[in-house]
């Protein structure tokens, strides 16, 4: 039986290989963006399958509203993909507390009120998949990331409390932690350049310098590559709670987590200190 999708941030990049990867094998799309314009040569192409629906993320009554046009309109709905989203770039200390707003309003709290939106159909369903594109961004920190980071990784707490609460009603829950891909002119964006720049503060010219130098060395994914794996997510009985789509972070990964593990042992009588415990005995 083919499945209904409703995909957020549809207009490009993965999001819109997801949208044409479900249409093509027959399924139903309801496709969000923020102007339907760029959706046009799709319902051209498909027809009824897929319902072209004008919405931001961050207008919660809007994605309420096209939730529930999406559910009224197929009948029924069997896979969220909470797509939308952007990276805000700059140093901590040259965020503007609107730029930071702006960040969470969109990635955070756009996602939350898809999923909000979705829940009471797809647990009368008893059945439904939830994937939550986070980013290998949610799993780690570099410089003048502060923003995106704080946004994915808040993402990943959300969803893996989610997960739990749902998984009773027949709900599974993905996280989908992406690399770089090839979405723009078959070029991996570069996420220093992306139009949501913070003014720069002369001290972190340098290190601005240093981040470009090592962003542009990650391998490009290709985006049709990565629909193809969220179809199969999308039919298996088990899907992971968590999937790095590419493997160009994996070793930095491995590394981070090992150092993490190690510091937590590394401070144990410190942390059983604070918790008013002796030290262990040498």
């Amino acid at each position: 039986m083919s499945k209904v999708w409703f995909v957020t941030g549809s207009s490009r990049g993965l999001g819109r290989e997801f949208v044409e990867a479900a249409l093509s094998r027959g399924d139903k799309v309801a496709a969000t963006a923020r102007s339907t314009a760029s959706l046009d040569d799709l319902v051209t192409k498909y027809g009824d399958a897929v319902l072209p629906l004008a919405m931001d993320v961050t207008d919660k009554a809007a994605v309420f509203e096209s939730v529930n046009r999406a559910k009224e309109h197929f009948g029924r709905l069997d896979v969220i993909v909470n797509n939308a989203g952007y990276a805000q770039i700059g140093a901590v200390e040259e965020l503007t507390e609107q730029q930071l707003r702006d960040q969470l309003e969109t990635n955070l709290f756009g996602a939350v009120w898809v999923v909000q939106a979705a829940l009471p159909h797809l647990r009368e369903q008893g059945s439904g998949r939830i994937f939550q594109l986070s980013s290998a961004a949610g799993l780690m920190a570099m410089p003048l990331g502060g923003a995106y980071h704080a946004s994915k990784w808040a993402l990943e707490g959300l969803n893996e409390a989610l997960a739990a609460e749902v998984a009773e009603f027949g709900i599974k829950v993905t996280i989908i932690e992406p690399g770089g891909y090839a979405t723009r002119g078959g070029k991996n964006p570069d996420p220093l350049n992306n139009g949501f720049l913070a003014d720069p503060h002369p001290a972190y010219v340098g290190l601005r310098q240093r981040m470009a130098g090592a962003m542009s060395k990650q391998p490009a994914g290709d985006p049709a590559a990565a629909a193809q794996v969220l179809l199969e997510l999308a039919d298996a009985d088990n899907p992971p709670l968590r999937i790095l789509f590419g493997q160009g972070f994996q070793p930095m990964l491995e590394k981070i987590y090992a150092d993490r593990l190690q510091n937590w042992k590394d401070t144990q009588d410190l942390s059983r200190r604070a918790q008013g415990e002796a030290a262990a005995a040498n």
